[in-house]
């Protein structure tokens, strides 16, 4: 008899991965991947609504997987690039096709700054996750990036201004918003913020009120509120320098 055919065969061990968290992960790249579609189809603030939502989903998978604990090294990768897709070539080609395809090379420069921008900050986020202080993110998130894009195109938009008007604005955004992701300066990650704790009854009424201001005014709300936290970084980078200097 061959020797071959006397050996066991070998079984292949088959490997799942965790349904629910990667639903809200695939949602979140439906999302940014429809945003990019919105795009070219001329629908601007469609695409930054469509940005939002996503960044809403990509909160979610990870407090899911956490919560049901169903993490896996898979779910990772796929989150990161989920992330790609919804945080950085969506944001970069809608403020492309919205303001910057005009300018020639310029406009794309500035479109690719920014996409390249968090391609590296996903990369150092990936590899430094088990070294930096949980409490901060280390240069600005990616989906606060692509918020401060997209809500810059939606209030612009909605309030009548075309992107030929505000082409240059619009540059600086990119660019601002590429050039934060990857920076050192730290930006308060809320990781701390431990929802299972009580907390005294006029938190919920002040949170009733966030909700109330932000569905009063989406774009200019959000808008506002991201640009506040992309400048965070710098107060607080600011602040750390001064207490340095005084020490």
């Amino acid at each position: 008899m061959d020797e071959f055919n006397t050996r066991k065969p070998m079984t292949l061990r088959k490997r799942g991965i965790y349904l629910l968290p990667n639903l809200f992960t695939t949602g979140a790249l439906f999302a940014g991947f429809y945003a990019i579609v919105q795009a070219m189809n001329g629908k601007f603030e469609i695409a930054a609504v469509a940005i939002f939502i996503a960044m809403v989903l990509d909160g979610l998978d990870g407090r899911v997987a956490r919560m049901t604990h169903t993490q896996s090294e898979f779910g990772a990768e796929y989150d990161s690039l989920s992330d790609m897709v919804s945080f950085g070539v969506a944001p970069a080609l809608v403020v492309y096709e919205w303001a910057l395809k005009d300018m020639g090379k310029w406009g794309w420069f500035a479109a690719f700054i920014y996409c390249c921008a968090t391609a590296l900050r996903l990369a150092r986020f990936n590899t430094n996750i088990d070294v930096v202080d949980k409490r901060y993110f280390q240069g600005l998130p990616s989906p606060a990036a692509a918020a401060l894009v997209a809500g810059f195109v939606w209030v612009m938009s909605d309030v009548g201004y075309t992107g030929e008007q505000v082409r240059f604005l619009a540059a600086a955004m990119a660019i601002f918003a590429g050039l934060s992701m990857v920076s050192n300066l730290p930006f308060y990650s809320f990781k701390d913020f431990n929802m299972r704790k009580s907390v005294p009854f006029l938190a919920i009424f002040l949170v009733a009120l966030g909700f109330l201001l932000v569905f009063s005014y989406p774009p200019g709300v959000l808008f506002g509120l991201f640009l506040i936290y992309a400048l965070s970084g710098f107060v607080m980078w600011l602040v750390r320098r001064r207490s340095r200097e005084l020490n």
